[in-house]
């Protein structure tokens, strides 16, 4: 393993379309503790059929060892790791014939948090982000300084307003960021949810990936 890439050399599983027929490439972002193997099958929840679907695997099933609201140093190597993943996966499928506006980036939990700080630190058009449960990366106060704008990009955030690992106002912070970025943002606060997924939040997201 290399020390300053962490999670540089670990699998990425592919369901759904084939790439070279894909109308849409997602790429599903897993959160801590789980696999590639438990976040793709969020694919089956999803009804369009020419979409590819990628999960990249982290290093020791953690993106980052600790919060998302740790100072960013705390998890480094592995947070910068983490984005040099997506950003590698973004650019492997722009190689292959599909732009970033035909892919979409989507996590649960430490997945979410990634996937939107990805996205808020390589803005551009993309098919979608999506993230379940999650927030921008970084301690209360980090500046939100970002570069580039999303060009109506669509953003689904949804979240509880009592879950125990993503303070409401992080989820709220993340979702005015994107607004000022040019995203279209549907923000979506689940009363007493708890740290999960909904049906509401399946179904939301199935509609947006068949309109893309």
């Amino acid at each position: 393993m290399d020390s300053n890439h962490p999670h540089g050399n670990q699998p990425v599983l592919h369901a759904g379309a084939p790439l070279a027929d894909a109308r849409l490439v997602a790429i599903l972002v897993h959160g801590r503790g789980a696999s590639a193997e438990d976040i793709i099958g969020l694919a089956g929840e999803f009804s369009a059929r020419d979409i590819a679907y990628l999960a990249p695997q982290a290093s020791g099933g953690a993106w980052y060892p600790y919060s998302f609201l740790a100072p960013l140093e705390q998890n480094e190597p592995f947070l910068p790791s983490a984005l040099r993943r997506l950003d590698e996966l973004v650019g492997d499928v722009e190689r292959q014939g599909v732009p970033p506006g035909r892919v979409a980036v989507m996590g649960f939990s430490q997945g979410a948090c990634l996937s939107l700080e990805f996205a808020a630190r390589h803005a551009r058009r993309y098919a979608a982000v999506v993230a379940f449960s999650g927030g921008l990366i970084g301690p209360p106060g980090t500046a939100r300084d970002y570069a580039g704008a999303f060009d109506g990009t669509p953003v689904f955030i949804g979240c509880s307003d009592v879950d125990a690992h993503i303070p409401l106002d992080r989820v709220q912070e993340s979702a005015e960021v994107f607004r000022r970025m040019g995203a279209a943002v549907d923000e979506r606060i689940y009363p007493r949810m708890g740290h999960t997924i909904v049906r509401d939040e399946l179904l939301a997201v199935d509609a947006l990936l068949q309109q893309r």
